[in-house]
C-alpha cells in the first residue's frame, strides 16, 4: 500500500506531535507500505529552523525508510496567534507543489495531522484528482483551542474559521483522534460517526520504562534525598506553565524539593522571565531521545498544567511517557475531562490555573511515598496494558486498509 503523510511538524522532537507522526510512519514503512512524507523543515520546539535545513528550498530525505519530502516554511521567531496562522498558511502554499507531484506517485491513502487544518483542503484535493482515499488524524483541536485560549479574538475571523474548520473535517473519508473526549468533540463537528476512529497516542515501553536513578541528579548536584518535580515538554502558551513559577514561588520554603522545568517554546522567554530568580527551579534544554527515558526518571513526581478548558480540546502527548516511566503525576484539569480520568489514577488533579491548590496537591504527594510508590505502579500497569505501541499500531493498519478498500470503519478502539 502507497501511503502519503502530510504532518508539518514531522520528527525529531521526541515528545512532540512530530514524534508520533514520524514513528508512526516509519513503523508503516517497516510492515512493507511505501510511505512518503510532505513536511516542513524541523523547527519545534524551538520555533526556529534546524541547523542544515533552509526555510527557502525543498530537500529530500530518507529516514527509517521513510522518503521525506521536506517544504519551504516560514517559521516565526515569536509566533503570537497571527503570526502562527500565517505560517502555517504559508506552508500549506509551498506544500502544493509536492502535493501536485504526489498524483503520478498514487498513494492509496493520504493521511494529514492535525495541526495545521491549513493542510487538508490541499491535502484533499489532490487526493480526490488521484482517486485516494483520505484520512485527517486530529492531534489537537487547534481551532477550537485557539478560540478557547483567545488567540482568535476577531468575530469575522473567528465564525470564518469554525465553518472552514467544519466543512473541511466533513469531507474525509477517515477521521480519527486521540482520546474518547475528543472523538466525542469530533462527533459533534461531523454528521457521519461511522467514519470516526479512536487512534490513540502510543508509548514503547521498552525504550521508557522505571530507572533506579537517573544520572541527571549527579549533573544537577541534587542529591539523592531531594524531592523532584519535573516538568518536560512545550512550553507553549496552552500549557498555562505559568502555574509552576507560582507553585514554586510558594514552595520556597521546601528545602527538599526542586522543579525542573525542561525544554522550549514559544513561551519560553517569558516564563523563564518569570522564575529566573528562583532559586528551586532548575532549567534544562530540550534533550536528545536517547536521554529522554533517563530524564524522565529523575522526576519524583511529574507536572502536567494547562490552561483552563484545554483539557479535553488537546490529549497531552506527553502523558503517554510519563505513564511509562511509572512515576506519579500532578495535573491541572476539570473534572469529567478525559486528563482528569486517567491522572486521578496515578496522582492528584487540581483545577486549572490555581497556584495554591497546585502546590498543596504537590506538597501532599512528596509527604506521602507509600501514595507516590502506589501511583507509580498503576501508571506503568495502565502503559503496559493499554498504550503498547505494537497493538495501537496494528490496529490502525486494519483500519487503513480497510479505509483503501473501501471498507466501512472498524472502530479502531484502546483505553487512554
Amino acid at each position: 500500500m502507497k501511503i502519503l503523510v502530510y504532518s508539518m511538524n514531522f520528527w525529531p522532537e521526541p515528545t512532540s506531535t512530530g514524534k508520533y507522526s514520524g514513528e508512526m510512519a516509519a513503523w508503516l514503512a517497516s510492515r512493507g507500505h511505501q510511505v512518503r512524507a510532505i513536511a516542513a523543515p524541523p523547527y519545534y520546539p524551538e520555533w526556529k529552523i534546524a541547523k542544515g535545513y533552509s526555510g527557502f528550498r525543498y530537500k529530500r530525505e530518507q529516514n527509517e525508510g521513510v522518503d521525506v519530502r521536506r517544504c519551504p516554511a516560514w517559521i516565526p521567531a515569536n509566533p503570537n496567534g497571527m503570526k502562527r496562522i500565517l505560517c502555517m498558511l504559508l506552508f500549506s502554499m509551498t506544500c502544493g507543489w509536492e502535493a501536485f507531484k504526489s498524483l503520478f506517485w498514487r498513494p492509496d491513502v493520504v493521511i494529514v495531522v492535525e495541526p495545521p487544518i491549513s493542510c487538508a483542503p490541499v491535502a484533499w484535493l489532490f487526493a480526490r484528482l488521484g482517486r485516494a482515499k483520505t484520512w485527517l488524524h486530529i492531534q489537537d483541536f487547534e481551532v477550537d483551542a485557539a478560540l478557547q485560549l483567545g488567540m482568535l479574538r476577531l468575530g469575522v475571523l473567528q465564525k470564518f474559521a469554525i465553518a472552514a474548520d467544519r466543512f473541511i473535517t466533513q469531507r474525509f473519508d477517515r477521521r480519527s483522534t486521540i482520546s474518547m473526549r475528543m472523538m466525542d468533540k469530533m462527533a459533534e463537528k461531523t454528521s457521519d460517526e461511522s467514519r470516526n476512529v479512536l487512534f490513540p497516542n502510543w508509548v514503547d515501553c521498552g525504550q521508557i520504562h522505571p530507572l533506579p536513578e537517573s544520572s541527571f541528579r549527579e549533573s544537577l548536584n541534587l542529591p539523592a534525598s531531594q524531592k523532584i518535580a519535573l516538568y518536560a515538554g512545550n512550553i507553549g502558551k496552552k500549557q498555562g506553565l505559568e502555574i509552576l513559577i507560582d507553585a514554586a514561588r510558594l514552595l520556597q520554603h521546601r528545602s527538599d524539593l526542586t522543579f525542573v522545568i525542561c525544554g522550549n517554546g514559544a513561551a519560553f522567554k517569558h516564563i523563564h522571565s518569570l522564575g529566573n530568580e528562583l532559586a528551586n527551579i532548575e532549567w534544562l534544554p530540550v534533550q536528545p531521545f536517547d536521554k529522554l527515558n533517563d530524564l524522565l526518571n529523575l522526576a519524583d513526581v511529574h507536572l502536567l498544567p494547562q490552561k483552563a478548558g484545554a483539557a479535553d480540546l488537546v490529549m497531552p502527548s506527553k502523558l503517554t511517557g510519563m505513564l511509562a516511566s511509572g512515576i506519579a503525576v500532578l495535573a491541572t484539569a476539570d473534572e469529567g475531562t478525559q486528563v482528569y480520568e486517567v491522572v486521578q489514577q496515578i496522582g492528584k488533579v487540581v483545577p486549572p490555573e490555581s497556584a495554591e491548590q497546585f502546590a498543596a496537591a504537590l506538597e501532599e504527594l512528596i509527604d506521602s511515598p507509600g501514595d507516590l510508590d502506589r501511583f507509580g505502579l498503576k501508571a506503568r500497569a495502565i502503559a503496559e496494558d493499554t498504550l503498547g505501541r505494537e497493538a495501537i499500531l496494528g490496529r490502525f493498519e486494519q483500519e487503513l486498509l480497510a479505509c483503501s478498500l473501501g471498507r466501512t470503519s472498524t472502530r479502531v478502539a484502546a483505553v487512554t
